[in-house]
């Protein structure tokens, strides 16, 4: 394996291991046992527990040394088994990751008040560090990790000890309370600047707390440092019950705060008290489906990303102007419109078809057809997408999500879908089961919308995922998602040139109420020549407004818009209807000269309320007249 400060150096994202000695206690060591002692006295279990959180995904695994500094020991008699402990340590851990993880020698406090709160000098302090360092390194160790330390005095003497023995990469660690600052009452802006200023090559936090309140640190921190982050919650806050201690918070759970950790800027992801192998495997699943270091098989080559692999001479690929009719609009520069209509939730389309029969009417471009959209469960995209284009003859631009299907089923998927003669696609990464009302569904995420996007660009040149030809290749027009209002606008925008450069012809944004933002957006990815179609959502009353901007991911109503709305509101409901259609027409116009298309949705499939949105379009009215 490359030293592990190559990695640093890349903007990958790796999962670190979870907790050990939850671990050893459901394996039935009692709690009043050393567990730094297993190291000598039960090697095998270390080294059981190590590999099954190398198979779950870990890319970095943790010794088992939290407590092995001679303070520590010392309670347990074992002050002169330090070294041995510690060596054994890295090396137990060294046989379990083999090459496929990385090995960290972990640092835990002293567990003494060190000055000028308690009488060890920081130098005592230092030389107890140091002592362990020495021991793990001489293990075998690739990177140090100093974690749950809250006295930042405490671990700036820890960081030292290290740098004095070896150049190794550093990981340090804080822990915070429920209010978000240290039981020293430090907060995460200044642990971070101290840390970044003493040379620290990764800051984090771990232990103390569940994922939200880490994630509300991390976003803090990020503000002050440019260094990487890490985090490492616990499973939440533990609970006693009948005078045992649970950690309550599931996997599942904790691998939907990993990509919010990604998306505010952590690098390094994994688990601490309560999580375990289980915990780590979905953590894992997570960050594969977010990180770049996903294999990407494609180049960039002006608008279109092109495959690397060559595809069959005797196949002819079918040019993005001949794929449809919204595809040529798309490649010719022409503004395409569309509406968003949610799949019927039974087996009777009927309404759904007669509404959309209203779009083509009034001569819109296409038919947006949401998949699985919040989680809710509804008439598949797909056969919806078949329905309208057969019954109505409109074209459909299919949402196609990564969250319920694995590989094979995304490829035989695609597949039918181009030989029911289905065209154009969205392809996003979807919403995470807990947000809808069946939150015990599991998702998959075998790739995220990056590898789909991938997976669609090969099946156009006329390969499977495995580079196997198919035959005819498909001829889909490939869509994505983007959101100008994303936290880490980076982190979206980074994600975004992935998308273009693995074969993205254009991007729908997510319903836009700051147009400020979208044009700001719009400039910073002005080297990404794609067209861009923006989302508009005309609100239906202020509680609408309120939904979307509380629990609808990646949407924003700015607060001059929510005003307006509850004013609106306040007087009667049909006020409130017509002051949401003034805002989206208001905000389509102002953003009309930047953006190659609309995409308006049907509140509460109310198609004839989405049409009038329209009306703010110059000749929308004489086209639709002219269709008619």
């Amino acid at each position: 394996m490359e030293p592990f400060r190559n990695i640093l150096e890349s903007d990958s994202i790796h999962v670190f291991d979870g907790a050990m000695g939850t671990m050893l206690y459901a394996k039935g060591i009692y709690i009043n046992r050393c567990y730094d002692e297993l190291n000598l006295t039960n090697p095998d279990l270390v080294q059981e527990i190590h590999a099954e959180y190398v198979s779950a995904g870990a890319d970095i695994i943790e010794t088992n040394t939290f407590g092995a500094t001679a303070h520590n020991l010392h309670q347990y008699g074992l002050e002169g088994s330090l070294r041995d402990i510690n060596i054994a340590a890295a090396r137990i851990a060294r046989e379990a990751a083999g090459d496929r993880a990385y090995v960290a020698g972990a640092i835990g406090p002293l567990s003494l008040r060190i000055e000028p709160y308690g009488p060890t000098s920081f130098d005592e302090a230092k030389e107890m560090f140091k002592d362990q360092a020495a021991a793990l390194l001489e293990g075998g160790v690739d990177l140090f990790v100093l974690e749950t330390f809250s006295d930042i005095s405490a671990i700036r003497q820890a960081l030292s000890a290290v740098r004095e023995l070896c150049d190794l990469p550093v990981i340090a660690q804080m822990t915070i309370l429920t209010d978000g600052n240290t039981s020293y009452g430090t907060t995460p802006e200044l642990f971070t600047a101290r840390l970044d200023e003493w040379g620290a090559d990764v800051i984090g936090l771990n232990c103390g707390v569940g994922p939200a309140i880490i994630l509300s640190a991390l976003e803090k921190m990020r503000g002050v440092t440019k260094k990487k982050l890490s985090a490492q919650p616990n499973a939440g806050l533990p609970r006693d019950v009948q005078g045992r201690q649970f950690y309550m918070c599931s996997p599942e759970y904790m691998s939907k705060f990993a990509k919010r950790f990604i998306q505010s800027g952590a690098k390094f992801i994994g688990g601490c008290c309560g999580t375990t192998p289980a915990h780590i495997k979905l953590i894992s699943d997570a960050v594969r489906a977010a990180s770049p270091r996903a294999q990407r098989v494609v180049l960039s080559s002006g608008p279109l990303g092109v495959v690397t692999e060559v595809p069959p001479a005797d196949l002819k690929i079918v040019p993005p102007e001949e794929r449809s009719n919204w595809s040529r609009k798309i490649v010719n520069g022409e503004f395409v419109t569309s509406v968003e209509v949610l799949p019927p939730k039974g087996v009777d389309a009927q309404k759904t078809l007669d509404s959309i029969r209203l779009l083509k009417e009034a001569g819109v471009d296409g038919v947006n057809i949401p998949d699985g959209a919040r989680a809710q469960s509804r008439m598949s995209a797909m056969a919806t997408a078949v329905l309208v284009e057969q019954q109505i003859g409109i074209e459909s631009v299919l949402h196609y999500c990564c969250r319920d299907r694995n590989l094979l089923g995304m490829m035989s998927d695609l597949l039918g879908a181009s030989a029911l003669g289905l065209r154009n696609l969205l392809l996003i990464t979807g919403d995470p089961p807990k947000m809808g009302p069946y939150p015990d569904a599991t998702a998959v995420f075998d790739i995220d919308a990056i590898g789909l996007t991938n997976m669609v660009n090969k099946l156009n040149h006329g390969l499977d995922i495995g580079n196997n030809p198919i035959g005819q290749p498909t001829a889909f027009c490939i869509g994505v998602g983007v959101n100008p209002g994303a936290i880490n606008l980076d982190e979206e925008i980074r994600r975004f040139e992935y998308k273009v450069e693995a074969g993205a012809q254009y991007a729908i944004t997510q319903p836009v109420f700051d147009t400020e933002q979208l044009r700001d957006f719009i400039k910073r990815i002005e080297h990404v020549k794609i067209p861009i179609v923006a989302g508009i959502w005309p609100l239906v009353s202020y509680r609408n407004a309120e939904f979307l901007h509380n629990e609808v991911p990646g949407v924003r109503v700015t607060p001059s818009i929510m005003e307006r709305m509850r004013a609106a509101s306040a007087i009667s409901k049909e006020a409130g209807r017509d002051e949401g259609l003034k805002i989206a027409r208001e905000s389509l116009l102002e953003v009309r000269d930047v953006i190659h298309g609309v995409q308006v949705s049907a509140p509460f499939g109310n198609v004839k309320y989405a049409l009038e949105v329209f009306e703010a379009l110059d000749g929308f009215a004489s086209r639709q007249a002219t269709q008619k």
